[in-house]
């Protein structure tokens, strides 16, 4: 058997073997590349990998940006989140219901993916207490890498080509033996690294990555960088990317200017965050509103109201059951607006109190308007401060139901990234990385 030595995306040897078969023509026989990279024409495409540094630095995001741009250039585009831990349920084809990723249900049906069916799209989930199970033996490695392993041959099978979705950062799922590096090797997929803007901090998390990316042998396909401030956008790319390629040899990708509004919660995400639901103006939950412009009230009535009228319009005011006066102040405020017809008044307010003790009164409760295009109210059981506090530790995520920021983030990131390198980078001509076409021997060995 004939051995062949190429270099890594991590610099460790990624071993090629040749079989000693003849293959007619007195030559040797090359193995096999994986059974998941695809024939395109005369070269191979390897399935992609998305994780992140860590969390909440927009790495979903970034995945919904890499799959519509797929979609410019392939038919078919798979996706695949191979470790979920927040779930939902869905219909699957054949009508069972299905625990999947919230993301397999945001992406296949804003993407309109209805070539992979959901029991396919989300294999491994792990809920409260099945780390427990993993380490009591109740859950096997083989049984979560064969799940795996075959929801990825469904995926691949309906496609051209597959964007899977990693969880957190390249380490998460080891304590159960299926961290986001370990997976992306078995899949024979190339990783793309996802960071936020900065520079010393964001190189060193990703050298954090790296590092179990070069353990697994996995190759690191490029980097993005996300919520870029725009005063130090120029300055981030540029050093990023001559750090990165003197470094790694590794291309930045992308390099993503902050759009506050991805990180504005709506009400309905308010309403998740604390268990609650609107008490009036259901019909604006999805309505955005900035952290920033968030009020607690604990002025006078005569104050809130000049409040009402010089704040902009879109803002959340935050008040403790108790005050009656400002509750319909509130109302009244709003009224007013409507009768005189003013530009649109788009407040919101969240009413705190203690179920059994400080609540809305019954009187106050019999006067919130019941009709459409009232202003949202709910109710929240906790202190001022405590909702405060939540609101401001809160990062919103996407989801299907909130199709304007999921637009809205789409259009704002692919423009960013280069999607052409990105496909440069996850081919080659044949089952090995090394191609003269696309990249040089020096830059391979770096790899």
């Amino acid at each position: 058997m004939k051995i062949s030595v190429l270099n890594s995306a991590a610099g460790v040897n990624r071993i090629r073997f040749f079989s000693a078969t003849a293959d007619g023509s007195g030559g040797m026989k090359k193995y096999a590349p994986s059974r998941f990279w695809k024939k395109q024409d005369s070269r191979y495409q390897r399935p992609i990998f998305v994780a992140a540094t860590r969390q909440h630095v927009g790495k979903t995001t970034t995945s919904l940006a890499i799959i519509s741009g797929l979609q410019k250039k392939f038919q078919k585009v798979g996706f695949l989140k191979p470790v979920g831990q927040q779930h939902v349920e869905v219909q699957s084809d054949n009508g069972k219901t299905l625990r999947v990723d919230k993301d397999c249900y945001l992406v296949r049906e804003h993407f309109n993916l209805h070539q992979i069916d959901y029991d396919s799209m989300s294999p491994v989930i792990i809920p409260r207490g099945y780390t427990r199970k993993y380490v009591d033996g109740e859950v096997s490695d083989e049984a979560q890498l064969s799940d795996i392993e075959q929801a990825m041959t469904n995926v691949s099978n309906a496609s051209d080509i597959v964007l899977c979705e990693g969880t957190g950062h390249c380490a998460v799922g080891s304590i159960v033996n299926i961290n986001n590096a370990k997976v992306a090797s078995m899949l024979g997929a190339d990783m793309v690294l996802v960071a936020n803007g900065g520079l010393g901090s964001a190189f060193d998390e990703l050298e954090l990555n790296r590092v179990l990316c070069q353990h697994y042998n996995v190759r690191i396909a490029g980097v993005i960088i996300n919520k870029v401030r725009g005063d130090k956008y120029d300055q981030t790319k540029s050093y990023l990317a001559r750090a990165l390629k003197n470094t790694w040899g590794v291309p930045l990708l992308g390099c993503i200017p902050d759009r506050p509004f991805l990180g504005c919660p709506a009400l309905a995400d308010l309403e998740k965050l604390f268990s609650t639901k609107l008490l009036t103006g259901y019909e604006h939950r999805f309505r955005h509103y900035n952290v920033k412009d968030t009020v607690v009230v604990t002025t006078s009535l005569t104050r809130f109201l000049e409040n009402l009228r010089e704040k902009p319009s879109r803002t959340l005011y935050i008040c403790h059951a108790t005050r009656d006066d400002l509750i319909l102040g509130f109302m009244g405020e709003c009224q007013r607006r409507r009768n005189e017809s003013e530009k649109a008044f788009e407040a919101a307010l969240i009413i705190c109190g203690r179920k059994g003790k400080y609540q809305i009164s019954p009187n106050i409760q019999d006067m919130m308007p019941g009709h459409e295009n009232s202003q949202p109210m709910m109710f929240v059981d906790l202190s001022t401060h405590q909702a405060m506090t939540k609101i401001n530790d809160f990062t919103p995520k996407l989801n299907y139901e909130d199709t304007n920021r999921v637009s809205v983030a789409v259009k704002h990131y692919e423009p960013y990234i280069d999607m052409d390198e990105l496909i440069r980078r996850t081919t080659s001509s044949d089952s090995s990385f090394n191609d003269p076409e696309s990249i040089s021997f020096d830059e391979l060995r770096r790899l």
